[in-house]
């Protein structure tokens, strides 16, 4: 029996939760494994209903569960940055979630813009530091709105957070057994105070692992590299900022939001799953959206909890469903509805 918390959140974020769950169904039927879902009312329709966004009683409730599965987080009628801090941020910290997870991997059947590149090339991960940095709100404004304004925003890195999300990028390159490599990105030379700490860090840690070759790059290289060269890599890991942005490129060159996946992981704790395409509230109650990167997550899900056969059968019906199905990743161009596509995942699963 596993527990799992469900936040549908925002947008379509309730409706690729709903795929989500029906796939999860298939699976307790498959594999003899049962799941209590609660679910939880978090998002911007609640706080513009009653002004709460995230009670310190849910937070400590979260702390029993053994995963989380989130829709989405997001509202075009709450300020930017609100329900992000608020929810995301802050169940990141108060549950310190500190590694953000994100596969970057292309399926058949799947188009990526990258011209001459296949599923062959394009398969790592990037692990992301995800309590600091500059997202540890550390700063402050002087003079708001005046010639004389001030803002500053502060990186926070600490040797064991930094050291942590390293390890853990080395354990994961391990299980992988892939290329066996795992890259620092970061910016040494003008970075100099924050990833002085990372690479002495990485290499120390790195000198545990005789048989995982260790690799630097700037983050600017990162990106030039991820597009020309992505069979490079194996496993990435990096800070909070850098990570943020190269795994949206990462998205991209795997075909799209559509399938892209991630997981907030606190590896002794309650870690946390979800679509990274966000609530896309233009497509909200049409059914179009594409629900396949919430499988994926759930899919993510279930691996983090140990129960690697169905987490392996539920991706490998996600490819069937690619490869034979699909017109297109995008919503309302899939050649299914949003309900159709979670059908179809369910059939193949069955038919594995």
């Amino acid at each position: 029996m596993y527990k799992i918390a469900v936040i549908p959140g925002d947008g379509t974020g309730a409706e690729q939760v709903r795929e989500g769950l029906k796939v999860l169904e298939a699976v307790s039927d498959k594999f003899n494994i049962s799941f209590e879902k609660v679910s939880y009312d978090l998002g911007g329709e609640r706080y513009l209903r009653t002004g709460e966004i995230l009670p310190e009683s849910v937070i400590e409730e979260f702390k029993g569960f053994d995963a989380m599965y989130l829709g989405a987080i997001g509202h075009p009628e709450v300020k930017p940055g609100i329900l992000e801090k608020g929810i995301l941020l802050k169940l990141r910290f108060e549950l310190d979630q500190y590694i953000n997870l994100r596969p970057v991997k292309l399926y058949p059947g799947i188009d990526t813009p990258i011209k001459d590149k296949g599923p062959e090339d394009i398969n790592f991960v990037v692990v992301r530091e995800n309590t600091e940095g500059l997202y540890a709100g550390a700063g402050g404004v002087l003079k708001k709105g005046t010639q004389d304004e001030v803002a500053v925003q502060e990186s926070i890195n600490t040797r064991k957070g930094v050291e942590r999300c390293i390890r853990f990028a080395f354990d994961y390159c391990q299980k992988r057994k892939n290329k066996s490599t795992v890259t620092l990105c970061g910016k040494t030379n003008v970075l100099t105070y924050a990833f002085d700490l990372w690479e002495r860090a990485f290499y120390e840690v790195g000198r545990e692992y005789p048989k995982i070759k260790t690799e630097y790059a700037h983050v600017d290289a990162i990106c030039m590299w991820m597009i020309k060269n992505p069979e490079w890599f194996d496993v990435i890991v990096t800070d909070n900022m850098f990570g943020d942005i190269i795994t949206d490129l990462g998205a991209m060159i795997q075909g799209g939001m559509g399938i892209a996946a991630g997981g907030n992981i606190n590896p002794q704790g309650v870690s946390m799953f979800e679509p990274i395409g966000g609530s896309a509230p233009k497509y909200a109650g049409k059914n179009v959206i594409n629900p396949l990167a919430a499988i994926n997550a759930l899919s993510m899900m279930l691996e983090t909890l140990g129960e690697y056969r169905a987490a392996s059968m539920v991706e490998q019906s996600v490819i069937q469903v690619c490869v034979n199905e699909l017109k297109s990743l995008a919503a309302g161009a899939m050649g299914h509805s949003t309900s159709e596509v979670g059908d179809l995942v369910v059939k193949y699963l069955q038919e594995i």
